[in-house]
């Protein structure tokens, strides 16, 4: 779901468990294909047989890792599946979950959505006793806090490592007998229930995919929850300390499908409404309203609404281009725009356009993107976004660039809309964002606008929230 054909920040991953089903590991296929946008860059699959896990994993879409063959390799009525984007360690093999690991009692898998904070302190620790680690992915340390925890039973240890985690997890794992779902005491990650008509219980990261599977929604996953299934039902343990609810806001502004419901809230209305709030803030006498595909569009459906402007379709996002340019290297990122977006010469010469787009992170994608329309004829070309400007890195399992990387940290809305290229330039405001939210606001975490973490990771040293830090020496800005 790239929105802006070369994102300059990664997607986060994906997690399904399922419970109680003779076709467990096709069911997570499927359901991985729902959660695709949440990560290309590698699926696994870890089903349960006879008391004995089994994993396939591999690089690339779930459609390119997994066949019919393959899945017929992972019989059991139980099973978890990933999709990866990787917010920590290298794009390798051996870094695609699920993870599985034997330990003294038996074998466990773990697929992870999120980042921890405290990653680095927790692996030095463990290497400190003695363990060695098979990968440079922060959800190895959950095995290994598992499998050196001296409480017992297995639920137990699995409390017990989790209560040493800090940062962002909403995680699935799958033993012999059980599927355990857990989600950090902030709930930054979205992690929800469903049940099939069979009585299947499933865990996925979006309602997205309970519903391609046809499994009814159930509830979130509570903050700080675990929940338990296996033969003997459902049972919940609210172990870990309560905290409130920090939601990452950027889900609904760019990562969820527009047709999941996240943190009780609807994808597609609130994108929709932030549409509607920039045409309030930021109108300009303009011909057309188009979108940057895929994630600007239902913004650009609220925009286009509100402001009584007709919108077209003015760029034709291409579904074709290989994963070879959605992958996080700059080198080839720096393709990605001309091969995935087709600008319409009909919809664009010699109108006056709003293009509403999700995000600006660096700001090269944008003045791409902009070059392109003019090009393509536009008169002029005013560029409205569906975020406040995003000034500080995510740490909690969406991987940003460095703070200085930044454009909204560096320079002014006006020096930005100059290196850009657009004849406008205006973001959704944090407060109308907030306002949108109503009394649940402060549930949600803002941290890339608002420089305010809930967590931070102990080697950074950040300026206080609302320090203005762009810097403060003439900015020389190049040719756009």
């Amino acid at each position: 779901m790239l929105a802006a054909a070369e994102r300059a920040w990664g997607e986060e991953c994906g997690v399904v468990g399922i419970y109680g089903d003779s076709d467990a590991s096709r069911l997570c296929y499927l359901a991985l294909h729902a959660l695709q946008h949440r990560g290309q860059e590698g699926a696994g699959i870890v089903s349960c047989d006879g008391g004995q896990l089994k994993g396939i994993t591999g690089l690339g879409l779930v459609s390119e890792v997994f066949n019919h063959s393959k899945l017929s390799k992972l019989p059991g009525s139980s099973a978890i599946g990933h999709v990866r984007y990787g917010t920590a360690g290298d794009s390798v093999l051996k870094n695609v979950q699920p993870f599985v690991a034997g330990y003294r009692f038996g074998s466990v898998g773990v697929a992870h959505n999120g980042n921890l904070v405290n990653y680095n302190e927790l692996r030095i620790m463990l290497e400190d006793s003695g363990s060695i680690f098979n990968t440079s992915s922060d959800t190895e340390v959950v095995l290994h806090l598992i499998a050196t925890s001296k409480a017992r039973p297995f639920i137990s240890r699995l409390v017990h490592a989790c209560e040493q985690l800090e940062g962002a997890y909403s995680l699935v794992f799958l033993t012999e007998d059980k599927l355990v779902a857990a989600r950090d005491p902030y709930g930054f990650r979205p992690l929800v229930m469903g049940r099939r008509s069979n009585g299947a219980v499933v865990f996925a990261s979006e309602t997205c995919a309970l519903g391609l599977i046809e499994a009814e929604f159930q509830r979130e996953v509570n903050p700080g929850e675990v929940i338990v299934v296996d033969r003997d039902g459902v049972s919940s343990l609210c172990l870990m300390p309560h905290k409130e609810r920090k939601a990452c806001i950027f889900e609904h502004i760019y990562f969820a499908l527009p047709n999941s419901v996240v943190f009780g809230l609807s994808v597609y209305q609130t994108r929709y409404r932030i549409g509607e709030v920039l045409a309030e803030e930021a109108p300009v006498d303009c011909d057309v309203v188009i979108a940057v595909p895929d994630s600007g569009m239902v913004a650009a459906l609220g925009y286009a609404y509100k402001s009584g402007v007709p919108f077209q379709q003015g760029l034709i996002r291409s579904h074709y281009v290989g994963r070879t340019f959605i992958e996080p290297h700059q080198k080839i990122r720096d393709f990605g725009v001309k091969l995935k977006l087709s600008p319409v010469k009909e919809v664009l010469e010699g109108k006056r356009v709003v293009v509403v787009d999700d995000s600006i992170v660096r700001g090269t994608t944008s003045s791409k993107i902009v070059r392109l329309i003019k090009e393509a004829g536009a008169k002029e070309v005013h560029l409205r976004i569906a975020s406040p400007p995003i000034t500080g890195s995510c740490y909690y399992g969406v991987d940003t660039p460095s703070r200085e990387e930044l454009i909204s940290h560096k320079l002014s809305i006006d020096e930005t809309c100059a290196f850009i290229g657009a004849d406008s330039l205006a973001f959704l405001p944090l407060e109308r964002l907030r306002g949108m939210l109503g009394h649940s606001a402060p549930t949600f975490c803002d941290a890339c606008f608002s420089g305010n973490y809930p967590i931070l990771p102990k080697h950074l040293d950040l300026p206080p929230s609302g320090v203005d830090t762009r810097i403060k020496e003439p900015v020389v800005l190049p040719v756009a």
